[in-house]
């Protein structure tokens, strides 16, 4: 998205300027010499909040208002996710027969059972660590898009196609849906979905990732073979009846005037910076 909207010449070697312009990115520990042009990022509460006393920021939009203030930015500044302008570049064409699809966080493809549970509700699988071209290819093509990413949403949104959030597995992740979506006034109402696995449910139940030792040792032995069976059946039950839930999507309106005032916002950018947006 950002080499076909940015000029060929606009990405090089210089670390004096780091360009953060998708994800939740906004963090502390950049280097404090270098300057950080911020272009439809966020802040996830990854890490703690950023230092900008270094006045080493130059911040042209966020992706929310939750990220606006909790860097006490200008409201104005919280348009949305940098990924809304897949909306003014051209996209791969939309994969053929794809139905209702499910695609979790990238943590719960090493963590989680979501392709077997998938196939046991008749549901498409999309594996977030596959090119983008294939994943984006796949939500276009979908007539509904059941997610745990929140990219996901994003880009199904941008696309045009319906999506219904769920709750993330790890509660860390869930700042930063709310900050996108109230950037784009979407209802929102994350919907509880039930463990692929027996590690998913220890992550649930702890607060933990799941993905340590202990857990590991625990539910991939053979005390752990039935409950992983039990929890993967459920789970596509699960999905079943989410399946048949109302989705959400934001407003024609609204997705429109995000794209236009992000769209302005990097070409202003580039004016500043001497150099002219790319047209789609």
């Amino acid at each position: 998205m950002w080499h076909h909207l940015l000029p060929a010449d606009f990405f090089d070697e210089d670390t004096s300027t780091l360009f953060i312009g998708i994800g939740s990115v906004i963090q502390h520990n950049y280097p404090r010499d270098a300057l950080k042009l911020v272009v439809g990022s966020g802040f996830g509460g990854y890490t703690r909040l950023p230092d900008m006393s270094d006045k080493m920021w130059d911040f042209r939009f966020v992706r929310g208002p939750r990220t606006a203030e909790a860097l006490g930015l200008d409201p104005q500044l919280a348009i949305t996710d940098a990924a809304v302008l897949l909306r003014a570049t051209p996209l791969p064409v939309a994969d053929d027969n794809i139905g209702v699809a499910f695609i979790p966080h990238y943590e719960s493809i090493e963590r989680g059972n979501w392709r077997e549970a998938c196939k046991l509700a008749g549901i498409h699988f999309i594996d977030p660590t596959e090119p983008t071209d294939r994943v984006i290819s796949q939500l276009r093509g979908a007539n509904l898009v059941i997610t745990e990413a929140m990219h996901g949403a994003i880009v199904s949104d941008a696309v045009r196609t319906p999506w219904i959030g769920v709750k993330t597995m790890h509660h860390v992740h869930r700042f930063k849906w709310f900050d996108w979506v109230e950037s784009l006034s979407i209802p929102y109402d994350p919907k509880p979905l039930f463990p692929s696995n027996g590690r998913e449910a220890w992550a649930v139940s702890t607060g933990r990732s799941g993905s340590g030792p202990r857990a590991q040792a625990l539910f991939n032995g053979p005390v752990g073979f039935p409950v992983n069976r039990i929890c993967t059946h459920f789970a596509a039950r699960s999905l079943e009846k989410l399946a048949r839930m109302e989705p959400s999507l934001s407003s024609d309106t609204e997705i429109e005037r995000a794209t236009d005032r992000a769209l302005g916002a990097v070409d202003l950018m580039l004016r500043d910076y001497g150099m002219r947006l790319r047209k789609a």
